[in-house]
């Protein structure tokens, strides 16, 4: 039944533990019979080669367990920076989310970026503070840090007892009972003595809040009543639902402490699909806005957040039924790309095993394999309605590549695999570049890129090379000259004779080219006149200064002469190249690069090295600005400097900095860098 479903999805930086969190929770619900873990190479939701490898989640898995009479459907996300884009996706499919941070480290960037992300989609968060058990944990310092930089606010639901090798107990502050735990089994102890007075305080502290949920309670509280277990428990489930606060817990993952806790907690106090409220929803084609709620009884309608490619088993389109519900088998109607598909099974994914259902409803998460025309982000509905959803969009790359076929003749295999592996990471970009005439492949990070290249030989055995991108450098002129294009070429019979006065001149940045016929009198026939124009064009783009094409002037055609029988089109198309190339030499010629907005994230610890690295990289800060305990600055660089920026930040700031990039303008390259890259060019050209 939907009102005893409950989709959680584990966000936050890497290495909390989200993942042995989730294998602590299959464990207790009797789902496995040990207790997975990532280190090992055991875990039922990190089990592609590329995370055994890493040891580390690359791809959002799911799974699902049984825990008081509720169907608890986990979504275990990435938080490594590379693969945030797929979290963020994927907590589409999510009705709340655990944050889990650890008791050492506190809130790193990831964990803020992963916050804002359930933000941005309304989302109900619990906070669970992971790790106590370990060296140079401390639980309050932990609590202070979320407590500093996340709204709503988080109020602390349980206490540790003990710390770092003494952790071996929780203070629940609501029933303000205490357990303690050997082999993951809790068992009640009294609260210790030298915790009492914390815990009276806490406990008084965590009633306040809660009462705030709802105002009868307020009224009761302020008038001295008292509540009961069953008012705090609705409140509790009706603040943490509406975000009127952010519960926190903590425990150990490894050591299975609190994870049961958490788990009641979950089916308690976090909402089922019928609680989460309406959805905006547009007739297709208009900008008609549809309210929906989850009912069973209305026509299907559901969002696809992800998808998998499989060689063997073909595509995987993983759905988040919204309203309505589905039959084993049936039609649905996709509004974004106007088709009619339909499916023969219905699956739910349980790490990498598929199950069959014999149907779904409000809130289930579900695969169908071999839709033909569907992909991430498209809506899919009963065929009747036509009812389209906004989906998330994905984050941009910030690091490119040239990639190249290791083997000849593997082009056209390349092109397909990453095909496939696009479908399911829209993180992913390829395109070619008609300026350096590479095949570029864009990602969140060097160990995306790396992963991706894995699972494309792994799956379609297609190896490639990785190579630093081309700058797409380009020359503009330096000053305004009026030159003639002459070209006559007699031979025996029919010559060739084409003669242009063109007037060249530089345009502000970004204007482009521009050709303007100024012909009068019939100096030059009208049918020549686009022949000279293609003859410019021509040699802008075979150009002067390394062979990089020429933008950002104006071409004006003011004067000329013709041969009755000589001329041609071809003649005056000659004629235009050649009127260019004297007066790239006559103006001289200027040398540009493509400039990038970076914008950089960094904790304030790293502020100095950020900024004097940006300098050497002949970086212009725009401005600086604070974002809870992070510093964020802008800055002009150079693409020539930032090729390598993602590895590099990632350096120095030991994982914790991140930086969006974007083009923004071309700048004149210094003097004594262009004469560099151009005898750098004109080598590689020989």
């Amino acid at each position: 039944m939907t009102e005893k479903s409950r989709n959680v999805a584990f966000i936050g930086q890497s290495g909390a533990g989200k993942t042995s969190l989730a294998e602590a929770m299959l464990f207790n619900a009797g789902v496995t019979t040990r207790l997975g873990s990532v280190d090992a190479g055991n875990s039922v939701l990190d089990f592609e080669p590329e995370e055994l490898k890493r040891k580390s989640t690359i791809s959002t898995a799911f799974h699902q367990f049984d825990w008081q009479k509720n169907a608890v459907s986990i979504i275990d996300t990435p938080g490594d920076q590379n693969f945030i884009s797929d979290t963020k996706l994927c907590m589409q499919a999510a009705d709340s989310v655990v944050l889990v941070i650890d008791a050492i480290d506190g809130v790193k960037f990831q964990s803020e970026q992963a916050w804002e992300f359930a933000q941005q989609s309304n989302l109900p968060v619990a906070i669970f503070i992971n790790k106590v058990d370990r060296e140079r944990a401390d639980f309050q310092r932990a609590f202070d840090d979320a407590a500093d930089i996340f709204d709503p606010k988080p109020i602390i639901l349980q206490l540790p007892i003990g710390k770092e090798d003494d952790f071996n107990g929780i203070v629940d502050l609501l029933s303000k009972k205490a357990y303690t735990y050997e082999n993951g089994k809790a068992k009640p102890c009294d609260i210790p003595s030298d915790m009492q007075e914390l815990v009276d305080s806490e406990h008084e502290s965590l009633v306040e809040n809660i009462a705030e949920a709802d105002d009868e309670l307020v009224e009761k509280y302020l008038e001295g009543e008292e509540l009961s277990d069953e008012d705090l428990k609705n409140a509790l489930l009706k603040g943490t639902s509406n975000r009127t606060f952010v519960p926190v817990l903590c425990g150990s993952a490894t050591n299975n402490i609190g994870i049961d806790l958490l788990c009641n907690f979950i089916t308690d106090a976090m909402p089922s699909p019928l609680n989460t409220g309406t959805k905006i929803a547009y007739e297709s084609g208009t900008d008609n806005e549809v309210e929906i709620t989850p009912n069973p009884d209305d026509p299907f309608l559901g969002i696809v957040f992800k998808t998998i490619a499989d060689p063997f088993a073909g595509r995987l389109t993983l759905i988040k039924v919204l309203t309505g519900k589905l039959g084993s088998d049936g039609n649905f109607y996709n509004p974004n790309k106007d088709a009619k598909e339909r499916f023969s099974q219905l699956l739910k994914i349980i790490g990498k095993e598929q199950k069959t259902l014999t149907g779904a409803g409000p809130g289930d998460i579900v695969a169908v394999a071999k839709l033909k025309e569907t992909t991430t982000g498209d809506t899919l509905c009963d065929p009747g309605s036509k009812l389209q959803v906004t989906p998330v969009a994905p984050i941009d790359g910030i690091i490119t590549y040239a990639i190249v076929a290791k083997t000849q003749g593997d082009e056209e295999k390349l092109f397909s695999s990453l095909a496939k592996l696009m479908e399911e990471d829209l993180a992913l970009k390829l395109v070619r570049s008609e300026e350096t005439r590479e095949t570029l492949i864009t990602g969140m990070g060097q160990v995306h890129i790396e992963t991706t290249i894995d699972k494309m030989k792994r799956k379609y055995g297609v190896e490639v090379t990785l190579n630093i991108p081309k700058v797409p450098y380009k020359g503009t002129f330096k000053k305004k000259v009026r030159v003639q294009g002459r070209h006559k070429k007699q031979t025996g019979g029919h010559g060739q004779f084409g003669d242009c006065w063109v007037e060249f001149e530089p345009q502000p940045r970004g204007k482009g080219f521009e050709f303007i016929d100024k012909i009068v009198g019939g100096a030059i026939p009208k049918t020549y006149i686009p022949a000279v124009e293609k003859g410019i064009i021509e040699a802008t783009q075979r150009g002067v200064l390394g062979g990089f094409p020429c933008v950002d002037y104006k071409a004006t055609l003011d004067f000329g002469s013709f041969h009755a029988v000589d001329s041609s089109e071809m003649a005056f198309k000659v004629a235009g190249s050649l009127a260019f190339r004297k007066a790239a030499e006559e103006a001289g010629m200027k040398l540009l690069e493509p400039i990038m907005e970076l914008e950089v994230v960094t904790p304030e610890d790293f502020m100095g090295d950020i900024m004097g690295d940006l300098n050497s990289r002949r970086g212009r800060v725009l401005g600086m600005d604070s974002k809870g305990k992070n510093q964020i600055v802008k800055a002009l660089v150079p693409m020539a400097e930032v090729l390598t920026y993602a590895p590099d930040i990632r350096s120095m700031t030991g994982g914790r900095g991140n930086f969006t990039m974007k083009f923004v303008q071309y700048d004149e390259v210094p003097a004594q860098l262009a004469q560099k890259v151009i005898d750098d060019a004109n080598t590689e050209k020989e």
